[in-house]
């Protein structure tokens, strides 16, 4: 059964705008916390100053979905960034919780972002839902992000999105498609670790399959089939008539970008496999990065 009403906070992003997209055309009613003041009764402000959002902004919800947090994709990531990487989610998850805390058994289920960077580097190993947290600098931040969320568990259903990176060229492919079409791509840094990767059709799908459903606790959105980061860079070359010869050694990738992100981020080898999604009787649209690429662009 469809939702009736959706709450979402970090509407703005490409996942927020998508769903919420998604969601208005099934005729579904999409309120967006907004950071600025808002400009329709399908917007509410928040974060603006204080700590606390009403609970009555949240009654008669069937979920709120929370997609706040600036980009890891900016990079370097200097002290002060690290800093605004941590508080544009903790913060934001924090107030939501609290809220929902408030409003008691009539709270509504609580999806609440998170990412596959939870499990660190595995070295190509696969892991699931039940797996142990990693020891990356992402690994800390998932943890205590997700932990902000789970405050409201014993009040409602909590679902912890663990995403991972969205083949689009509004996310990780962005940077990877400039180098590709300047003749610059190459394998990074070995080039044979397993990159956890998503659709955003997937991605939308996913979440709304999730807000429709009773599941509770963390769910790995990621694509059902492995790949590494040189056969997703090799596949992007191809279908943009580039070469594939430039490569950028580890060194010289934590050189440029420091280690803290390209260990997160570029050099870190993990099948984060989809075993809840897919025990829920989930139907994906992309089997295969190939398939995602070849969608996206």
């Amino acid at each position: 059964m469809t939702a009736k009403r959706v709450i979402i906070s970090g509407a703005g992003g490409l996942i927020g705008g998508a769903l919420s997209a998604s969601l208005r055309a099934d005729g579904t009613e999409v309120i967006h916390l907004v950071r600025r003041p808002a400009r329709s009764p399908h917007e509410v402000e928040w974060l603006a100053e204080g700590d606390s959002l009403s609970p009555d902004v949240l009654v008669g919800a069937d979920a709120v979905v929370n997609l706040n947090g600036a980009s890891i994709s900016r990079l370097p990531w200097t002290p002060g960034y690290r800093a605004a990487l941590r508080e544009s989610r903790l913060r934001p998850t924090s107030m939501l919780a609290t809220a929902l805390t408030a409003l008691g058994t009539d709270a509504p289920a609580f999806l609440s972002a998170s990412a596959v960077g939870y499990y660190g580097d595995r070295d190509g190993a696969s892991v699931d839902e039940s797996s142990s947290p990693g020891d990356t600098l992402l690994a800390g931040l998932c943890m205590e992000w997700e932990h902000a969320a789970l405050a409201v568990a014993d009040t409602t259903r909590v679902v912890l999105l663990r995403t991972a990176p969205l083949l689009h060229p509004d996310a990780v492919l962005k940077p990877m498609i400039a180098l590709t079409r300047w003749g610059l791509a190459g394998p990074l840094g070995p080039g044979t670790q397993l990159w956890p990767w998503i659709s955003l059709t997937d991605e939308v799908g996913a979440i709304r399959h999730l807000i429709d459903g009773d599941q509770a606790g963390p769910v790995n959105l990621s694509g059902p089939t492995a790949a590494t980061a040189g056969e997703i860079g090799r596949e992007l070359a191809h279908r943009l008539h580039r070469p594939y010869i430039l490569p950028a050694p580890s060194w010289a990738l934590r050189l440029a970008l420091g280690r803290a992100a390209s260990d997160s981020l570029l050099l870190s080898s993990v099948d984060a496999v989809p075993r809840v999604l897919a025990g829920t009787g989930y139907s994906f649209r992309h089997h295969s990065a190939v398939a995602a690429i070849a969608t996206a662009l």
